[in-house]
């Protein structure tokens, strides 16, 4: 991967632990990992530097949610790749998810498949 661009990938979860559970895997992958435990600070961090792929709690600080971050980061750059990720997705939530192109993985995360839909939704983005 030493020629080849790093890709820049944006946590968002308010658990700690888990938060940098996830930095952790993904830097060990060889991404470029920014990691935040709100949305305020992610949709700050979106303001100031654009990411080749997001991953979202659906349940963050103060009743906001994952889909903000995700629609603040596609609103600068339209079709970003987004993934939710929750314990418990309502129906709606769900549908909103499958309806913007949000693919959702539900805790506990199995890491393969975690690092498998990261992989292919950066591929398919740079396709």
């Amino acid at each position: 991967m030493a020629d080849k661009q790093k890709s820049r990938v944006l946590v968002v979860d308010d658990e700690r632990n888990v938060l940098l559970t996830y930095r952790m895997l993904l830097e060990q992958q060889g991404y470029d990992t920014t990691a935040t435990l709100t949305a305020k600070e992610a949709i700050r961090l979106i303001e100031n530097q654009e990411f080749d792929i997001l991953l979202c709690d659906l349940s963050l600080e103060e009743k906001r949610t994952g889909f903000e971050v995700i629609n603040a980061a596609r609103e600068r750059y339209a079709g970003v790749p987004a993934v939710l990720l929750t314990g418990y997705a309502s129906p709606e939530a769900a549908e909103y998810a499958r309806e913007n192109d949000v693919a959702v993985l539900y805790k506990p995360i199995e890491i393969e498949e975690f690092l498998k839909t990261i992989s292919s939704l950066l591929k398919e983005n740079h396709a």
